[in-house]
């Protein structure tokens, strides 16, 4: 498979942010009280992922490792505020459905995790498939957890409506609905022994979980901190 092909494959599928990874869990249950905004949510996300994986790697020999994070989050921050304002002239509902989570994008572990991860070691185009197959495996994501919630608690999807209100569960469309959601989404993942951050008796355990959040931080320090090969 094609090495950029491979990199969108596997953020949809083999390391999707939200089925596999776990990673942006606020907006993850906190939007998607409809298919609409989940795909709101995960496009905006999906456009800073992209710019700022590719600017970072772009950077990436510029930017001093004292300065590295700072330097990344100025990105993502830019790169936030530019599509706040577009969603806000263009989509103005999305806007006002999405609120204080569009500017919560710049706190996504999800955007700094791939420019930490990735874009820091990988050249330009690489980075940038990188970002659009974990910018769209988190939208996958968002779609189906939304699409659950609203047919569920509300009985429509995208506006057309396919349950009677008598039997709505409205729960599915408060907050206790998106945990039960993704409690029995994760459940089916762990019986089937797929990749996750929570299934300890995956074939391939390499995204699960071991709790030792602190060792995972000093690995990536390590990898920050050793010499960068430069890209002809």
């Amino acid at each position: 498979m094609n090495k950029y092909v491979e990199r969108i494959y596997n953020g949809i599928i083999k390391e999707n942010p939200t089925f596999v990874i776990m990673l942006g869990m606020c907006p993850t249950l906190a939007t998607t009280t409809s298919a609409i905004n989940a795909i709101g949510m995960g496009l905006s996300t999906t456009a800073v992922l992209v710019f700022s994986n590719l600017l970072i790697s772009a950077l990436r020999h510029v930017i001093p490792d004292r300065m590295r994070l700072p330097g990344e989050i100025v990105v993502v921050a830019s790169l936030v505020t530019i599509v706040q304002m577009l969603i806000q002239a263009y989509v103005p509902s999305i806007y006002s459905a999405l609120g204080i989570y569009i500017p919560l994008i710049v706190v996504n572990c999800i955007i700094l995790g791939r420019a930490e991860a990735y874009a820091l070691f990988n050249p330009p185009l690489l980075s940038f498939c990188d970002g659009l197959g974990m910018g769209l495996g988190f939208t996958f994501a968002l779609t189906v957890l939304g699409s659950i919630r609203e047919l569920l608690g509300a009985g429509s999807i995208f506006g057309f409506q396919f349950i009677p209100e008598a039997y709505h569960i409205s729960i599915m469309v408060l907050a206790p609905g998106a945990f039960l959601v993704l409690a029995v989404l994760t459940a089916i993942q762990n019986k089937l022994k797929l990749p996750s951050a929570t299934n300890g008796d995956a074939e391939n355990p390499e995204f699960v979980c071991s709790g030792n959040c602190m060792g995972c931080f000093a690995e990536s320090e390590e990898k920050a901190q050793a010499p960068v090969k430069k890209e002809a």
